[in-house]
């Protein structure tokens, strides 16, 4: 469960973050570096078809800043993992929603 997002931190289960993370169904991935940025290339969200997942959430940051290229869509769409983009503040509250009932991962950018 997300507690509380800001610009830059995230409190995920009680424990603070201030890099961007990827929060897995059992295990969260701290200090989650892209290739390339502000681009979300598939390298950098490789791990989520080990997982059996339902639904992937982008968080692209406070402002929307992160792109994820449309051959990273492709590739994820085509595992058919549903795939929802917003800006951080959004992604957070649609994944404490969804993780009550699905198998969820999220990738959060947490500054622009």
């Amino acid at each position: 469960m997300i507690d509380s997002y800001s610009f830059g931190k995230i409190v995920i289960d009680k424990k603070e973050y201030t890099k961007d993370v990827i929060i897995f169904p059992d295990r969260i991935k701290d200090n989650w570096w892209r290739k390339k940025g502000h681009e979300l290339h598939i390298e950098d969200v490789n791990e989520i078809f080990q997982e059996a997942l339902e639904i992937l959430i982008v968080g692209t940051g406070k402002f929307g800043m992160v792109k994820v290229l449309p051959e990273t869509v492709n590739r994820i769409e085509s595992a058919k993992i549903d795939l929802i983009i917003e800006n951080t503040e959004n992604a957070c509250k649609i994944y404490n929603e969804l993780s009550k009932n699905k198998k969820v991962a999220a990738a959060l950018h947490l500054t622009c």
